[in-house]
């Protein structure tokens, strides 16, 4: 039996498969850095950018669903779950354009009450 000497390694399988792999991790990395909740926000011509220090994000879903930053909130513990939080919280809320006004009403309602006065209103600028 004779041994073949190889001269050359085809790297053509080899540069495929990492090309494969390189647009599969480009591809579910997009999905995994995203991270927020889909709300279709209303737009602002003037809206201000939006800083990440310690915040509450209340999410309000066009199912009338209301969020504190990824937890589900009923509406009625809105108030209660409030106490949580320091007066000077920056609050940050998301409403969907296609969500009730009621809802919105509400808890602006219940954030008056317990005289939160630092408070945004999140949109999508032009």
């Amino acid at each position: 039996m004779q041994i073949k000497k190889f001269d050359s390694i085809n790297v053509v399988p080899f540069i495929d498969i990492m090309l494969v792999l390189l647009v599969i991790v480009l591809t579910t990395a997009t999905f995994v850095a995203k991270g927020v909740i889909p709300v279709d926000l209303p737009e602002s011509e003037v809206a201000a950018k939006q800083d990440n220090k310690k915040n509450l994000t209340i999410t309000i879903k066009q199912d009338g669903k209301i969020l504190f930053d990824k937890t589900v909130i009923l509406i009625d513990d809105v108030e209660h779950k409030l106490c949580d939080y320091k007066e000077d919280t920056p609050i940050h809320i998301n409403c969907d354009k296609n969500a009730k006004f009621d809802h919105f009403v509400v808890l602006l309602d219940v954030l008056k009450q317990k005289n939160f006065t630092n408070l945004g209103i999140v949109a999508e600028k032009n």
